[in-house]
């Protein structure tokens, strides 16, 4: 845990969320911006700053927030389609440092994305 940091304090319950769901390795929670009619965050328990500082080691975790993604979505009926995005480092749109899957749906995507 980082203790400067945004969802690091929500896992520790310093700071509230309407967690969705929780398993042993990480927890999802409505985004307090929201961008679609759903959009969660997926996030992992253990800190890991961005998708650029995950390691080999890191293989099932990052295989685990992807596969929590789609049960997700599923558990909320994003039956015709839905979008996954990881925002990497400042260029990539990364607002809190801590890796975090952001699942969107409920409407039509649109491309490009940025």
């Amino acid at each position: 845990m980082k203790s400067d940091c945004l969802f690091c304090k929500i896992l520790a319950g310093e700071i509230p969320a309407n967690r969705v769901y929780e398993d042993e390795l990480s927890i999802a929670f409505p985004d307090i911006n929201p961008q679609a009619p759903t959009h969660l965050l997926i996030i992992p328990k253990e800190h890991i700053a961005s998708q650029a500082k995950a390691l080999v080691e890191h293989k099932a975790l990052l295989g685990h927030l992807m596969a929590t993604a789609a049960e997700l979505a599923r558990i909320q009926k994003l039956d015709k389609g839905y979008r996954v995005v990881v925002n990497t480092g400042d260029d990539g749109g990364q607002t809190v440092h801590h890796l975090h899957l952001h699942l969107l749906g409920g409407r039509p995507m649109g491309w490009p994305p940025g």
